[in-house]
């Protein structure tokens, strides 16, 4: 075996991987058929037995859930917790906590509502989030404030967010509050850095002051930048970000090891790849196409139509998102995604095909910070957190449409300007 020092690692059977904070690869001699399944080094050669390759150079061809192996399956927490959601206005927010609502956790809502997208969107969001909170607890003899109580605020401000803790003593924190976009970062990095790198540092900050058991942090698969991985991994090196944005989540799983590692808290970061579904963000393809397509408006597509997203529904992302709530793992990153990719001239005919109309396409060029493609390795989830997509991404669409055509009329003209 080859020694070289790295600042964490994992011994998984008979392989040493070094997990995104070394630029190393080590591969044991005794694990010789690994090289021909899960890893290609370099040039698409095999990996040596013995050898040493920057980790830069390997690649996953396939899933590979031999890495997580040997590490320890944290058991879920299953009584009624305190959860503080950040950003449980916005898409991933809401649903996630509507869902912790519905299995009878009591939920606190920090969210500066900003104007990324439309704030009426948001207002309409945590309205739900009031009718499902006025049902739980009319259900179970308890009450709606003692279920659901929210804050409009930043989570920067250091002073709102000690009154938040000292009132409600959250034990459980799922930080999902982010600028979002990785076109507008480019834009406005500054922004990006105080929202998603400062915000991050500060919730980790408020969960050492204040004991919290678990602390979930939402990360993206853009922080893959140009993987020339088939399947992203976990274990691929990723501190070469291509946007802003990208470099921002990065920042954020970092820091989280750094707390991690001086404090001994229980983080995990979670990986969304490109979510979509009923109340999705305005601004994200799947929303947009279909919009557009149901009003007869006019589509961009950037490139040729061959990049292509592991698109993954708002349904499975939750069920990641609280199956990462309830195990506080000590540190640990997640994807989470559908598995597999669609490229976007099939996401275009997927659109036309359920809102029963052709769409009017304008191609356009390449985006500077756009990645070719995305296609998550979920094997880690799927092994400690229990975690598999369940919904193919046509019948995703398909339900997709179907709520947005519900809300907005089958021409879509109920949609606001």
């Amino acid at each position: 075996m080859v020694a070289i020092q790295a600042r964490d690692c994992y011994r998984v059977s008979a392989v040493i991987v070094l997990i995104g904070l070394s630029n190393y690869f080590v591969y044991d001699t005794v694990a010789g058929p690994f090289s021909k399944s899960s890893l290609r080094g370099g040039a698409g050669r095999g990996l040596a037995p013995g050898a040493v390759y920057p980790l830069g150079e390997v690649t996953f061809n396939q899933p590979s859930p031999e890495l997580w192996a040997d590490i320890p399956i944290v058991q879920p927490h299953a009584s009624e917790k305190t959860v503080l959601v950040t950003g449980a206005a916005g898409f991933i927010g809401s649903h996630t906590a509507l869902r912790l609502l519905h299995r009878g956790d009591s939920v606190v809502v920090v969210d500066e509502m900003n104007d990324y997208y439309d704030v009426g969107i948001k207002e309409g969001n945590l309205e739900l989030l009031r009718q499902k909170a006025a049902e739980m607890a009319k259900k179970n003899g308890k009450k709606a404030e003692d279920l659901l109580t929210i804050y409009k605020g930043d989570i920067n401000d250091q002073e709102m967010m000690k009154k938040v803790y000292e009132k409600h003593h959250p034990q459980w924190v799922c930080h999902l509050a982010a600028r979002a976009g990785v076109r507008p970062s480019i834009q406005d990095p500054l922004l990006y850095v105080r929202a998603n790198v400062q915000g991050t540092t500060n919730m980790l900050e408020y969960s050492r002051q204040y004991n919290v058991i678990n602390t979930v942090v939402a990360s993206s698969s853009s922080v893959y930048g140009e993987s020339g991985s088939t399947y992203f991994s976990e274990a691929e090196h990723v501190d070469q970000p291509v946007s802003p944005y990208a470099q921002t989540k990065r920042s954020g799983e970092l820091i989280s090891y750094t707390y991690h590692k001086l404090y001994g808290m229980k983080i995990t970061n979670l990986r969304f790849f490109t979510v979509y579904g009923p109340r999705g963000r305005p601004d994200m393809a799947p929303y947009k196409f279909i919009a557009r397509v149901t009003r007869g408006e006019e589509i961009e597509q950037y490139g040729d139509g061959t990049t292509s997203r592991d698109y993954t529904y708002i349904d499975d992302i939750v069920d990641g998102v609280v199956r990462a709530i309830d195990r506080p793992y000590p540190y640990q990153i997640f994807n989470l995604g559908k598995g597999s990719g669609t490229k976007l001239n099939e996401f275009i005919s997927l659109v036309e095909k359920h809102v029963g109309k052709k769409a009017n396409i304008k191609l356009m060029p390449e985006q500077p910070g756009d990645v070719p493609f995305t296609n998550a390795d979920v094997s880690k989830a799927a092994r400690l957190l229990g975690y598999a997509s369940t919904v193919p991404f046509e019948e995703g669409i398909q339900r997709t449409v179907a709520w947005f055509k519900e809300v907005f009329g089958e021409d879509g003209q109920g949609m606001p300007n």
